[in-house]
């Protein structure tokens, strides 16, 4: 009588089934505790101007213009930068509120069309209160003593 060995039979094998089940639970908590902030994501750098502050006491709605002419309404991407694009984006934003004050931040580098498309498609759609954002005047370097 011949005992067969019964570990032979036995082949390992690795069960993938709880890896994958950690692998998405981890998935799920990363994209729930992610935030997402554009304005840390888009840098631009804004034109200088000698003024005073003006702080409004209205929520503004903020149109940003990068350097390379792309538009953002608050923090929503116009799909393109022809008018039309733009003011379906801002009226999505805006909706019919047409007394907000815009605040347009437009990059020092930005061709000076984009601008002009950006006032033309607020000017269509009725704003008249819009402010353009600048960065405060440098002061120039005092001359060292002595030197």
């Amino acid at each position: 009588m011949r005992i067969r060995d019964r570990r032979a039979e036995d082949s390992p094998e690795i069960n993938l089934v709880p890896m994958i089940d950690v692998i998405l639970c981890l998935i799920i908590f990363f994209v729930i505790t992610t935030t997402f902030d554009a304005r840390s994501v888009l840098k631009i750098e804004l034109p200088s101007a000698s003024g005073e502050r003006s702080d409004a006491k209205t929520k503004q709605l903020s149109l940003l213009i990068n350097a390379e002419g792309r538009y953002f309404v608050d923090d929503r991407e116009a799909l393109r930068t022809d008018v039309e694009s733009l003011k379906q984006t801002i009226v999505e934003v805006a909706g019919d509120d047409r007394e907000r004050t815009v605040l347009i931040r437009a990059d020092a580098r930005t061709p000076w069309q984009a601008v002009i498309t950006a006032y033309d498609a607020l000017g269509q759609l009725g704003f008249r209160r819009i402010a353009n954002a600048t960065a405060p005047e440098q002061a120039p370097a005092a001359a060292e003593p002595g030197g």
